[in-house]
């Protein structure tokens, strides 16, 4: 029997299991420290007319993300501000990942970039993507 396979896993990153497995040993040789997946976390999801992307971004000032889109790539980037540790203070534990992100996904197909909107609600970011026209089905009449 043949094995199910959706069309996200053929355009995935080739590269995504060697990240992980290079996410494994640098945590084996950090001390135990925890190693995130990549950041944001993010759904993809959509139909015909439209996707849509949910990242996850708590902790993230809005007015430092910068969305870019290009063609069918969506590009993600800004920062995420450290946990103030004081002096004196002991971390016991730091899985909250800080510093600068970048997340590119590639979309199923364009979109329409002057319709794309973004909303900022409780740590997630909204994304809809309404696809481009131009690179929807068209019926063709046959002549005859």
């Amino acid at each position: 029997m043949w094995p199910i396979v959706n069309r996200w896993e053929l355009e995935a990153d080739p590269f995504a299991e060697l990240q992980r497995l290079h996410q494994q040993v640098s945590r084996a040789f950090d001390g135990g420290r925890y190693v995130p997946g990549d950041f944001p976390a993010l759904n993809v999801w959509g139909n015909a007319d439209e996707v849509r992307v949910a990242a996850e971004l708590a902790g993230v000032d809005p007015e430092k993300i910068e969305l870019t889109v290009s063609g069918n790539t969506l590009t993600l980037e800004g920062e995420r501000a450290p946990d103030p540790v004081g002096e004196d203070d002991a971390v016991y534990r730091r899985e909250r990942a800080d510093g600068r992100f970048q997340r590119t996904v590639r979309l199923p197909y364009e979109v329409d970039n002057e319709k794309i909107a973004a909303r900022y609600t409780n740590g997630v970011l909204h994304i809809d993507l309404p696809r481009s026209e131009t690179t929807k089905p068209r019926k063709i009449q046959i002549e005859g």
